[in-house]
């Protein structure tokens, strides 16, 4: 309204011309000419001169609407394949499987590979209409972290069908916070042999310690909390520290964003690996898939950076603590009775030993995937 009010009294009462009008308010021609024809053609039709010039100088302008744009990318094709998508992810809701459903940049990702040529905005716009609701953005501040510095670590669930069977297992992650560069093991449960040897295989993977572990407040990280801000470190992380020569710290509780790298991440890799498959022969072949998932996210592009993590982690690896020249041996050493029936009881389940030894002590070494018996 203020421009219409400009380009009046420039006219009538300045006696500017268009082309000067236009060159002072910065504004098209095409639109002075508009408003002021309008307002002549109102003067004309008016008894009271006066008082339309008034009215005409304190109405909004009106726009004309714009026609609705055809979907030429949406087809009904594409509609098609998203709601076959949406449906795969309510089967799997409905199977407790809620953190590998498909996201929707998945879905844009899965119809790229479908050969469809659509954007990201359509696919939520659809989305939305079919949810009949608004989807509100949240906003975050990106941190800055130097390379070689930290990396966080954190446990996830998954479930997995292993040979036929629908199983929990854990999986261990691990992230940079300079790089992004991911790696994660998977585990039976979330133990104190499952917590060291994975620190002891992502260490041996990469050559190198980060000089800082951010944890959050896991059973296997914290012993008890002795005030309000302060945590005391298990055995476990004590001697993983003592070896590797590293510093740790400890996130406030319900402040997941304090290492919200791997807390992205867990749910990253557990949706990138497992929810095209979830199938397996074995925990082996589940973990070679995931393997495989980790070497090709980490070799691709990076939104912010335009860099691959593999690429960024190259730049910190000379960074990294070195790593000591012997491995530390994460066991936990027990002695059990060997029964009559010529077996061993560890947690709730039976191993079979040599039948001489019934009667006898044995000293067992545990670790994550294996017991050594010694006489």
């Amino acid at each position: 309204m203020y421009t219409k009010q400009e380009i009046i009294i420039s006219s009538f009462r300045d006696g500017k011309s268009q082309r000067q009008i236009a060159r002072d308010l910065q504004i098209s021609r095409k639109t002075i000419r508009k408003y002021l024809q309008e307002h002549e053609k109102a003067l004309q039709l008016a008894v009271c001169k006066e008082t339309a010039q008034s009215c005409n100088l304190s109405s909004e302008p009106v726009y004309k609407m714009a026609t609705p744009r055809l979907r030429l990318k949406l087809t009904r094709e594409v509609e098609t394949v998203i709601d076959e998508l949406l449906e795969d992810n309510e089967r799997k809701r409905g199977q407790g499987l809620r953190k590998q459903m498909l996201k929707k940049k998945d879905i844009l990702e899965e119809l790229h590979r479908r050969g469809f040529d659509i954007g990201y905005t359509t696919v939520c716009n659809h989305i939305a209409r079919r949810e009949n609701r608004v989807v509100t953005k949240e906003a975050f501040i990106r941190q800055v972290y130097q390379a070689g510095e930290t990396c966080e670590f954190d446990w996830g669930e998954i479930k997995l069908c292993i040979a036929g069977k629908r199983r929990s297992l854990q999986l261990a992650v691990f992230t940079s916070a300079f790089s992004n560069y991911r790696y994660a093991f998977i585990y039976e449960r979330q133990d104190t042999l499952a917590f060291m040897e994975s620190h002891v295989r992502f260490f041996k993977t990469i050559s190198g310690v980060y000089h800082e572990m951010v944890y959050d407040n896991m059973r296997v990280a914290v012993a008890r909390f002795v005030g309000p801000h302060e945590k005391e470190p298990t055995r476990s992380l004590l001697q993983l520290r003592g070896h590797y020569q590293f510093r740790h710290r400890f996130c406030n509780i319900y402040r997941g964003n304090e290492k919200g790298h791997v807390e992205r991440s867990v749910e990253y890799v557990r949706r990138k690996a497992f929810a095209p498959k979830d199938a397996f022969t074995g925990t082996l072949e589940a973990q070679q898939w995931l393997d495989a998932t980790l070497e090709r996210l980490n070799a691709g592009k990076q939104q912010g950076t335009g860099k691959s993590a593999d690429e960024l982690f190259s730049q910190e690896k000379d960074l990294l603590g070195k790593h000591p020249a012997m491995e530390l041996v994460c066991s936990e050493q027990v002695q059990l009775r060997v029964d009559k029936y010529a077996t061993i009881s560890y947690r709730t389940n039976r191993y079979s030993v040599p039948d001489h030894l019934v009667g006898e002590f044995v000293d067992v070494s545990v670790r994550s995937r294996e017991l050594q018996v010694y006489v």
